[in-house]
């Protein structure tokens, strides 16, 4: 049975309390109240439904954070509503899922979010799984662009968050420059008809092809291949998923070692010429 499964059905609901488990479980009218302190009794690495509980707590920070995120700049454009029902259509979420991801949403945008407790919660119980709390930044991230522009007041928020998840300063500061990349880097690529010749210069596409990677244009080519694999093993599905990213978001995954790989293989074409 699927994360999802069971929470619905019960069958290991309980075992989240905190600010997460008030949030999913208002959403859906379970009662996670026993959850802490049962949680705070297990402990240990080997706690039972540890996978499905992080993604449990991923699908819930995330909705929840990112309309949050969307209110920060005073209001809640349809860019950003048409981004999280994007996130929802990648994940291919059922009626159920769709409904709790807009009352999280929703809930996210209140005066009286707990935002520090929700993002203290997901950091425990994402235990140091560094991809994962990654994944769920880009997503944020990406959210912040829906409306084609990063407002001071959201990246000021977006830079909190990553804080309070254990990213620094600089390294916030590569996610948003990666997470540009992709952008500009995707829109490009489909302008270009998928190829380096129609559309944009094929320099413009190099630059951000770099920069998706996280390497210079003066990095040598064993450099980038190693950035390359850094970056595959960092987005490959199965290892999110199985380190706690809920399995609906294997797409959203797919499509970014897609870019990664696209990214690659226009480096290594244009540096044969």
């Amino acid at each position: 049975m699927s994360w999802w499964g069971k929470v619905v059905g019960g069958t290991f609901g309980f075992m989240l309390g905190g600010p997460l488990g008030a949030l999913l479980g208002g959403v859906l009218g379970h009662q996670f109240d026993r959850g802490l302190n049962l949680q705070r009794q297990l402990g240990g690495p080997s706690r039972p439904g540890e996978t499905e509980r992080v993604q449990m707590a991923f699908f819930t920070a995330l909705f929840s954070t990112m309309g949050h995120v969307a209110k920060a700049d005073g209001r809640v454009s349809e860019d950003e509503i048409e981004m999280a029902r994007g996130v929802m259509q990648q994940m291919r979420l059922d009626e159920q899922q769709k409904h709790a991801a807009i009352e999280l949403f929703n809930q996210g945008k209140q005066p009286d979010f707990d935002l520090d407790g929700v993002l203290e919660q997901f950091r425990q119980e994402a235990r140091r799984r560094r991809t994962v709390l990654q994944m769920f930044m880009e997503i944020l991230i990406h959210a912040a662009y829906a409306d084609g522009v990063m407002h001071p007041t959201e990246q000021n928020v977006l830079r909190h968050i990553g804080q309070r998840l254990g990213f620094s300063g600089s390294a916030f500061e590569q996610l948003l420059q990666m997470v540009q990349a992709q952008r500009q880097f995707h829109q490009q690529h489909a302008g270009a008809g998928g190829g380096a010749q129609a559309g944009r210069p094929p320099a413009e596409q190099l630059k951000q092809a770099y920069e998706l990677l996280g390497v210079s244009e003066s990095a040598s080519d064993s450099e980038i291949k190693k950035a390359y694999r850094r970056q595959m093993n960092q987005h490959h599905p199965d290892k999110l998923v199985a380190r706690g990213m809920p399995e609906e978001m294997i797409k959203i995954a797919n499509e970014k070692t897609q870019e990664i790989k696209e990214a690659y293989e226009l480096i290594k074409k244009l540096r044969q010429h």
